[in-house]
């Protein structure tokens, strides 16, 4: 199955955008030494006769990138403003939107927050007061529909010095899709699907074979993925997120991408079989396993935005079968003789058996998402869950069914149990489309997050202090995520570039925290410093561990081993052989130690 995109028309109304770029071009930290980015604040800008040869040789106009909320300010009345005023928290309009080249899933990372405190945004809500101004939303960026897009804006930002993103589909809780003055590379519109009965990566032996793959532009989002998949009566390993409009070839991947069926298939990255990519040399390479096995290292874990713009993705599906998935659903019950503090006591004796049985639920089939969420009257916190497991799993039901019977124990206290449920499906993919599909998330909030990887031996030697350390990190948004163990956990740690410590993992421990639009610097930096204690907190729990790059803060004080561990180095020396202008930067990614705060000068 293939999408065929028709080129359209050469626009004229991107250059007076740029031409008042240059007009507006204020000093900066120079560029001319070569140790600087050169920024569309900058004289250094490239002129309005460079984008435009550029232009003439793209099969899409150049993109003017904007706000999200910007039509609220120039035409309140537009269908276009309604639209932002409806749709804000819909993560397909947002990555969809044409205005603003995908925009951001969250708009903190379309905010610039200076050291000083200084503010540059543009809000939905425009009885703020506040100016609606560009903020890290880049410049100006290439529509890319083809390999010969993507040559074409990278030898150009190699040959200008530009500072360069790269987006799909703008989820991302580290902001790599986005940069104040910078060069976009949009790569959401390469959306060919090719379904593969039998597949042979490229320079692999004619013996090399495999059966049911799919390969994927790096445009195509799950739930365009998932629909291909289902279709052929398979599954594949892929993310899980409201709507289902996270990129599947993208960061999700090079991050290293945990799935709610990775305990039974591993992560995203060890499903892949190939791959193909730009690198800042403008080649185009397709790697794998036996064709340039370093940058395919490389790719799976080491991090989106940092070896090149990557094309296309080809993944092994698995068989569709039956499955089991369990809800449930508790808060504690302040009505009770005992009040608040009994309340508290029966939760949290609550969510410590959850952590007890966690090892159990895994090795009984379960794998799923838990949630702690403060509720927004009384703050206090509730849990619930959704967990599917295979129905042929011996003892999912069993392991599940003891769980439930805890917590109606703990009825008779100070808890109130609203579902508690276990029900057969005919398949992955009806479960999928039934409860995520069509359903919001966080997106359209200002939000940073932290987490952590919960390793098996932790769970089982100190349950209690685990769940006592999550239980601290509120009122926060936390997620228990059951998405390793199983099959993770055989996989060679080092047959890929992603975290080892994925493979002694059981919990994937996330927890988010945010801000009202319109917050002010201070309270800004008051939720950061939260982030950082949460952060502090899970450090001591499980000294010399590790995190998901994907979903993590930007304060780790050594990134590169919490993020990598001991790959860090290959991967360091990949980044030079691949990428030695170091076009490709981003936040907390493989080499970036190496640039100032906002990744546009060299140290």
């Amino acid at each position: 199955m293939t999408t065929v995109i028709s080129p359209g028309f050469k626009s004229l109304s991107i250059w007076f955008g740029l031409a008042c770029l240059a007009l507006l071009a204020v000093p900066a930290k120079s560029s001319s030494n070569g140790n600087c980015r050169c920024l569309s604040t900058e004289p250094c800008w490239p002129s309005s006769e460079a984008f435009a040869t550029l232009e003439a040789k793209l099969s899409q106009p150049l993109l003017a990138p904007q706000q999200l909320a910007k039509p609220c300010y120039t035409s309140p009345a537009s269908d276009e403003c309604q639209a932002a005023q409806q749709q804000w928290e819909n993560g397909w309009w947002r990555s969809n939107n044409p205005l603003s080249a995908g925009g951001t899933e969250h708009p903190n990372w379309a905010t610039y927050v200076a050291p000083d405190g200084h503010i540059e945004a543009c809000y939905l809500n425009t009885t703020l007061g506040h100016p609606c101004v560009q903020g890290s939303i880049p410049a100006v960026g290439v529509d890319a529909r083809s390999v010969g897009d993507i040559q074409l804006a990278v030898n150009f930002a190699v040959a200008h010095n530009l500072r360069v993103v790269v987006k799909n589909t703008g989820h991302d809780y580290l902001g790599r899709s986005t940069a104040r003055g910078a060069f976009l590379i949009w790569t959401h519109h390469l959306k060919d699907i090719t379904y593969h009965d039998t597949f042979k990566p490229f320079g692999a032996s004619n013996g090399t074979v495999y059966h049911d793959a799919i390969t994927l532009g790096s445009g195509v989002q799950w739930q365009e993925a998932y629909d291909a998949v289902f279709a052929k009566g398979r599954n594949i390993v892929g993310g899980i997120a409201p709507g289902a409009s996270v990129g599947a070839a993208g960061g999700w991947l090079q991050g290293g991408g945990h799935s709610i069926l990775s305990p039974q298939h591993g992560l995203g990255v060890d499903n892949v079989l190939e791959m193909t990519v730009v690198t800042s040399d403008g080649k185009y390479h397709v790697v794998n396993a036996h064709q340039e096995p370093d940058l395919f290292w490389a790719l799976r874990g080491g991090g989106g935005g940092t070896w090149g713009v990557v094309v296309s993705v080809t993944y092994q599906t698995h068989p569709s079968e039956a499955i089991l998935t369990a809800f449930f659903m508790a808060s504690p019950d302040t009505s009770t003789p005992g009040g608040a503090q009994a309340a508290d006591a029966s939760f949290r004796a609550l969510f410590t058996e959850l952590v007890r049985v966690t090892p159990a639920m895994t090795d009984a089939g379960w794998a799923g998402y838990a949630i702690l969420e403060p509720n927004v009257t009384t703050a206090q916190l509730g849990l619930r869950f959704a967990y599917v497991a295979p129905a042929s799993a011996t003892g999912a039901q069993g392991v599940m069914q003891d769980f439930f019977a805890a917590a109606r124990r703990l009825t008779s206290g100070a808890l109130s149990v609203q579902i508690a449920s276990v029900a057969a499906m005919p398949s992955f993919g009806d479960w999928e489309t039934k409860y995520v599909r069509g359903t919001s998330g966080q997106v359209g909030e200002s939000i940073e997050v932290g987490s952590r990887l919960l390793p098996r031996d932790l769970l089982v030697r100190d349950h209690a202090a685990v769940a006592d350390a999550v239980l601290g990190l509120q009122p926060a948004f936390t997620g228990v995520y059951l998405v390793a163990g199983g099959a993770v956990s055989k996989v060679d740690p080092d047959s890929a570039a992603v975290n080892p410590a994925w493979r002694d993992a059981l919990v994937h421990l996330f927890f988010a925290k945010g801000w009202a639009e319109g917050a002010s610097f201070d309270v800004i930096n008051a939720v950061r410093g939260q982030i950082k204690a949460g952060e502090a907190a899970l450090h001591a729990l499980t000294p010399g561990g590790g995190t998901y790059f994907n979903e993590a803060s930007l304060y780790e004080p050594n990134f590169q081993r919490t993020f990598w561990g001991s790959h860090y180095d290959r991967l360091r020396a990949i980044k030079k052989q691949y990428d030695p202008v170091s076009l490709f930067v981003v936040p907390e990614g493989v080499g970036s130690e190496d640039w100032d705060a906002d990744l546009n000068c060299r140290l």
